[in-house]
């Protein structure tokens, strides 16, 4: 995990002569509701998970230095389409519509939920997996099965603690100090295989942090 002083860091505008965020100018390409609708496979692609209203689309607007690349329905849940975003490298960010909020048709969601689900587990050109997490929640139930998958893959993973903003400084710590015992039972694929970020769109906080690890995976 981060100190306390490269946390602080994280909010602060890039200095002179660093590369520019990998998602700054990405694009909207296309968006998917079955399987036959994604794009054809060659690019790396770079999801985003979350269960709902947990800032994913906030997140991925942050990174983007957009204010409205990714969309936040007004109703949790109601996204039902895999989002393509092109970078300028040519890779994909991938928006994954959020998971675990009931207010739509049983039928409805257990169809999206599979598709999301075949997507991650079968998606060859899927190389690893921003999973956006509530850093008042940590890691619940419903983000075990995604994230789970990609550690017995081998696929790396960036867990962005959202909304760290809405915690004091010993709140956030404690929470960190959650999210890592959580990790710290897969054993070395949770150590080794996940980079957690504390983050917030609103303060800007962790946004150099997740743009460098997303840079490593597109270069």
């Amino acid at each position: 995990m981060q100190s306390d002083d490269q946390r602080e860091q994280d909010g602060e505008k890039q200095t002179a002569g660093t590369a520019a965020p990998p998602l700054l100018e990405a694009v909207f390409v296309t968006g998917a509701a079955q399987w036959a609708q994604l794009p054809s496979m060659g690019p790396t692609e770079i999801a985003f998970a979350g269960r709902s209203n947990a800032g994913k689309s906030s997140a991925i607007n942050a990174l983007a230095r957009r204010a409205r690349l990714a969309f936040a329905s007004r109703t949790p849940g109601r996204t039902q389409q895999i989002n393509f975003f092109q970078m300028r490298c040519g890779a994909y960010a991938v928006d994954l519509p959020g998971y675990g909020y009931a207010a739509v048709a049983r039928g409805t969601k257990n169809a999206w939920q599979d598709f999301l689900w075949r997507y991650v587990t079968e998606r060859q050109t899927l190389t690893a997996l921003v999973l956006v997490a509530d850093i008042r929640r940590g890691i619940t139930d419903l983000d075990r099965p995604v994230l789970e998958a990609f550690l017995r893959s081998g696929r790396p993973v960036l867990l962005l603690a959202t909304k760290s903003d809405k915690l004091n400084v010993q709140e956030r710590r404690r929470a960190l100090a959650d999210i890592d015992r959580a990790l710290r039972e897969y054993g070395d694929e949770g150590v080794a295989g996940v980079t957690v970020v504390e983050f917030s769109a609103t303060a800007r906080r962790g946004i150099d942090a997740a743009d460098r690890i997303i840079a490593e995976w597109v270069a």
